[in-house]
């Protein structure tokens, strides 16, 4: 286990350690007016809840700064959005 967390953390670090510029994005489509025009406000409550998630996941989200547990719910809805329409 202590290779495997060895691992993560040097996985971890270089990752930190990245800037914007080292990051490939060619694989990932342009958002255009025509993708925010689909897009919806959603008004709601929030509700304060315990969960557990894997270091690694958490580690992520913090890594980018203030709102990420914003990101995660963002997160978390499109894939409940993804798999309600599928029914």
């Amino acid at each position: 286990m202590k290779e495997k967390e060895k691992g993560i953390k040097s996985q971890l670090k270089r990752l930190d350690a990245m800037t914007d510029d080292d990051i490939d994005y060619s694989d990932i489509p342009e958002l255009d007016d025509e993708f925010w025009a689909n897009g919806e406000w959603l008004i709601g409550g929030k509700k304060a809840i315990s969960i557990r998630v894997d270091e690694e996941v958490l580690a992520f989200f913090k890594s980018k700064g203030k709102g990420y547990q914003t990101a995660m719910n963002n997160v978390l809805r499109q894939y409940m959005t993804a798999h309600t329409r599928k029914r």
